[in-house]
């Protein structure tokens, strides 16, 4: 199988060009690719395919082998290789997703390949139904309270098409994200398991963010989760609509519109190609 590596913000996966490949077992395939000791090592596994509906459908898998809707780093990553392979031709493409079809820009580096992309990641979802999260359907999860072994988080939930949860922290570098973030990922109350931010607030305009990644662990970045952070931060009135989070593989623009849709900007990164035995 051929493959591309790249990341974004170092939030790296093996991407596959399914107009040319076939991935017939894409959950084993995503297990063996991810592994850093004995495979490629990657967060995960993404196919590039067509679309009846779009330019381009991602289908994201986590390093468990589990399917996600969604992955923000991994959608610019999506855009850059369409853009830099020949698959489109356009700066301004649409993208077909387990959470939708998403609408991104490309912005070109002097060489004419993309180093940055601004994806459009749609309405965040506030419902606990929308989430999912366990409770009365259609309220909001905002500064809740959650038990989780010796500890109670206040806990705010959003959905990017994928489950999020974000905490405040007062030192993120210091806080035990491989403690408790697979607690929080497989607590009962979240019954498709969710992915966990853990948040320093910086300023009304910047953050400090890691995530404890659902399927994966702790990744060096999350775009979904730094939009779900963005949505939160507006929620609590901690910061304003538009940040710049800092996360441990780079830096990432959010902005909450006014009109309801979140925005994303950040780099997009090709590493390597080549060919692996399956």
């Amino acid at each position: 199988m051929k493959f591309t590596k790249m990341h974004g913000a170092g939030n790296d996966y093996v991407y596959v060009d399914c107009f040319k490949e076939t991935v017939t077992d894409p959950c084993q395939t995503a297990v063996l690719v991810s592994n850093r000791n004995f495979g490629i090592g990657s967060d995960g596994l993404i196919l590039i395919m067509p679309s009846e509906a779009a330019d381009v459908r991602m289908r994201m898998f986590n390093s468990d082998g589990s399917e996600s809707e969604m992955c923000g780093n991994g959608i610019r990553c999506v855009a850059k290789y369409a853009y830099d392979h020949g698959i489109v031709n356009r700066t301004e493409i649409s993208a077909e997703t387990g959470a939708g079809i998403l609408s991104l820009q490309l912005f070109p580096a002097a060489d004419g390949t993309i180093e940055k992309v601004r994806v459009n990641m749609g309405l965040p979802r506030l419902a606990r139904a929308e989430i999912p999260m366990t409770g009365d359907a259609v309220s909001g999860v905002v500064a809740e309270e959650l038990a989780v072994s010796d500890k109670t988080f206040k806990v705010t939930c959003v959905s990017m098409g994928n489950p999020h949860c974000i905490i405040y922290v007062d030192d993120v570098e210091l806080f035990p994200v491989a403690v408790y973030g697979p607690l929080i990922e497989n607590h009962p109350n979240f019954p498709r398991r969710t992915n966990v931010e853990f948040v320093q607030i910086l300023s009304r305009n910047e953050v400090r963010q890691r995530t404890w990644e659902r399927g994966a662990g702790e990744t060096l970045a999350c775009g979904t989760g730094a939009s779900a952070v963005c949505v939160a931060g507006v929620l609590n009135n901690v910061t304003d609509r538009h940040i710049l989070n800092h996360l441990a593989g780079g830096d990432l623009e959010l902005e909450w519109s006014e009109e309801g849709a979140v925005f994303m900007t950040g780099p997009a990164v090709e590493v390597f190609s080549g060919d692996i035995r399956l």
